[in-house]
């Protein structure tokens, strides 16, 4: 897997997932930014693979 991929997926996953995501938007009014954020890393099966897919970023190298 190279950066470009995993930048591709994750961008596909908060097209798909995130952009219109009504939970999001709701907790966003009850929450705050902050709190809605919260919820998206810690409880998202989502957010679960975005992290994952961060962590994956953070080890591959540039194809040079």
């Amino acid at each position: 897997m190279n950066k470009v991929s995993v930048m591709k997926e994750i961008d596909e996953l908060t097209d798909i997932y995130c952009t219109d995501c009504l939970v999001l938007r709701d907790l966003r009014k009850t929450r705050g930014k902050t709190g809605a954020h919260r919820f998206c890393i810690e409880q998202c099966t989502v957010g679960e693979q975005l992290r994952f897919l961060g962590e994956e970023l953070m080890k591959v190298t540039d194809d040079k």
